[in-house]
């Protein structure tokens, strides 16, 4: 398999929210214990390099909409990808247009510390690439108008050494994973939480141009029962092609 071996780890409400007041109850903070040791504790379950999430999500949890500072008469970028560092554990944020305003080349999730790798389609400037360099984040280029998913997973993998990668959110990026045949399994951790949002983000959500709302069936491999009353159960993905 010439990709990275990607399983989507999320936790969720007992509606399927991945996000919310929920989290902030007793039962959501013990399943948000148990989320996070299964991927990153000190004995974790999953044994991976990184982690990608979409732009979205990063925003939500880690650049929290800040514009990037760009230097629009920056000189011209080399061609390709940029390999700033090779280390054993990476943040992966799609972000097609360039968009994201980091700070850093690392951040710390809890007390897992990664490298900011970005992955760029076509559409990213000049400017932000540049600033990119600056800061020393990494990125690659996969697709012109729209995200190749199988391109940037191979990258991973070859430019990086990424064997396994947890793929972390939002709803349409999870969705749109899982229809490109590109997810091997699905792990999720429900809280026995919940608080009703008309509005929030589902584990999987289709969006227009995306993604489509063909079915997709799933394969249980386990369920355990976990602190707080939740419930971790283990999928693999039906409809997986070898990619």
């Amino acid at each position: 398999m010439n990709r990275p071996y990607i399983f989507c780890h999320m936790m969720t409400s007992l509606d399927g929210k991945i996000m919310g007041a929920y989290m902030d109850t007793q039962e959501g903070e013990a399943a948000g214990d148990v989320f996070y040791n299964i991927s990153f504790g000190k004995d974790p379950y999953y044994k991976h390099q990184g982690w990608l999430s979409g732009r979205v999500t990063t925003d939500d949890n880690f650049t929290f909409y800040r514009k990037p500072v760009l230097d629009e008469n920056a000189p011209t970028v080399p061609e390709g990808d940029f390999v700033a560092k090779k280390t054993d554990m990476y943040y992966v944020s799609v972000d097609p247009s360039g968009r994201l305003g980091w700070e850093s080349s690392t951040l710390t999730y809890v007390d897992t510390t990664a490298h900011v790798i970005e992955v760029l389609t076509g559409r990213a400037g000049n400017a932000y690439k540049a600033f990119l360099r600056k800061l020393g984040i990494s990125y690659i280029i996969a697709g012109e108008a729209s995200l190749d998913y199988a391109l940037a997973m191979k990258k991973l993998k070859e430019l990086f050494g990424i064997e396994t990668l947890m793929l972390g959110g939002g709803a349409a990026l999870n969705w749109s994973f899982i229809q490109a045949g590109m997810c091997d399994e699905v792990s999720v951790v429900i809280a026995a939480a919940a608080d009703g949002s008309p509005t929030t983000q589902t584990l999987f959500m289709a969006r227009e141009g995306l993604s489509s709302t063909t079915p997709v069936g799933f394969a249980l491999q386990s369920a355990q029962v976990k602190d707080g009353g939740s419930v971790w159960l283990r999928y693999l993905v039906n409809n997986k092609e070898e990619n």
